[in-house]
Order: structure tokens, then C-alpha cells, then sequence
């Protein structure tokens, strides 16, 4: 199903075609859409990203150049990029920049909007809301997105996956930190999230939450 019944149109190219760290603050509030056909869609507010700088960044997967893993990384911005991790996880990066940049944003966190019915279900030890959608690895669970899903084109909609703007504006202040789980490229500060979103995944001061509420 493409966008559509009361659902968000899916943003342009140009949009993703940025430096991913003008993208990444600028994808907070926007919405993960994917509808199947098959029930009500799953929709998530993007409350925290982190970007990654391709060559220029030791913490990339794209570090050292194109290998069959990280392909979807240097193609056409606005790609979606899937990659299996820790032998059990899947984790969801927007492509960004020129083709052949090899640059994305993770998606690290979701604020559920619709289909969390479905969500609970397809993560069943999850206990709450603020369970769904807290890690990259939580979220992929949740929206039902795996290897099969690398390369879909969010611009375009395809396989049901694709980025929408409901008018949510981003946080006049996004907090920012270093990325989290990085050794190298550890100590750049590209990452963002609504400042104190339950939804974000970590402890509070990670949220940008004193540690005290």
C-alpha cells in the first residue's frame, strides 16, 4: 500500500540527499510508516537517530569501503538500509548524501502512533509502550522489517516502508550526544533525540532526562 488514506506522503529525495547530520536532527518527529496490506499500518514518530559519516567515519560500516553488507549504503539517498547484527538483530538506516557517499542515519528510537496492536505482537515480551519501539533492534522487531527490506525505496514507497511528514515539527533543541555501543568513532556527537521522550532507549540522562525524575 502507498501512502494514502489519511497516511503522510512520503518525503522527497531531496530531503535525504543531505549530510546525514543535517538530516538526522531533521528526521525527529517525522514518521516510519509500513502497511502491508494485511491490517491497519504501523506508523512511529523517529524521536532518536544517530548519523554515520561513511569514510570520514571510523564507527561506519562504510568506514573502509563498499563490501556486499553495506551496498545499500552507497546507493541513491533516501534508500533503506538493513543489516544483520550480533548474530540476532536487525537494524533500520536511512541513506543519505550523493550515490556512492556510503553516509546514512540509524533509527534508534520510535514513539508508537498506529498498528500497535500488531507491534505488541510481533515483539510479545514486550510489557509496555515505551517497550516497542526503545532500540534500533526493538523497532526493526516491531515494524517487521528484516534483510528482505534492504534496498526498499522510502521515497518510492516500495515494500510498504517509507518516511512521512505530518507537519510534526523537530525539536527546536534536539538533545545531542556521542553515539552509543561505538568504540571507534565513539566520541562524535551525532546523535539526537527529543529531549526527554520516553520512547528513547537508554537511561535518562540519555534521554536528555535528569536522572532524579
Amino acid at each position: 500500500m502507498a501512502p494514502g488514506a489519511g497516511l503522510p506522503a512520503a518525503l522527497a529525495r531531496s530531503f535525504f540527499g543531505r549530510d546525514p547530520r543535517e538530516v538526522a536532527p531533521d528526521l525527529l518527529g517525522k514518521l516510519l510508516v509500513r502497511s502491508d496490506g494485511d491490517g491497519p499500518p504501523r506508523a512511529g514518530r523517529i524521536v532518536e537517530v544517530e548519523a554515520y559519516c561513511g569514510g570520514a567515519d571510523p564507527g561506519s560500516h562504510a568506514y573502509r569501503g563498499m563490501t556486499a553488507r553495506n551496498r545499500t549504503m552507497f546507493g541513491p539517498a533516501g534508500g533503506l538500509y538493513v543489516y544483520f547484527t550480533y548474530g540476532m538483530h536487525w537494524c533500520a538506516n536511512v541513506v543519505c548524501g550523493d550515490e556512492g557517499e556510503g553516509v546514512a542515519v540509524l533509527l534508534r528510537a520510535l514513539a508508537p502512533v498506529a498498528g500497535v496492536e500488531a507491534m505488541f505482537a510481533a515483539r510479545p515480551r514486550a510489557r509496555r509502550e515505551t517497550d516497542l519501539c526503545s532500540g534500533p533492534a526493538k523497532l526493526c522487531q516491531s515494524f517487521g522489517l528484516d534483510g528482505t527490506f534492504d534496498g526498499a525505496d522510502l521515497v518510492a514507497a516500495d515494500r510498504g516502508v517509507w518516511v512521512g511528514d505530518d507537519g510534526t515539527a523537530p525539536p527546536d533543541e534536539p538533545f545531542q550526544t556521542t553515539r552509543i555501543g561505538l568504540s571507534a568513532g565513539a566520541d562524535h556527537p551525532w546523535r539526537w533525540c527529543v529531549p526527554g521522550d520516553p520512547h528513547v532507549s537508554g537511561p535518562a540522562r540519555r534521554r536528555g532526562t535528569a536522572a532524579s525524575t
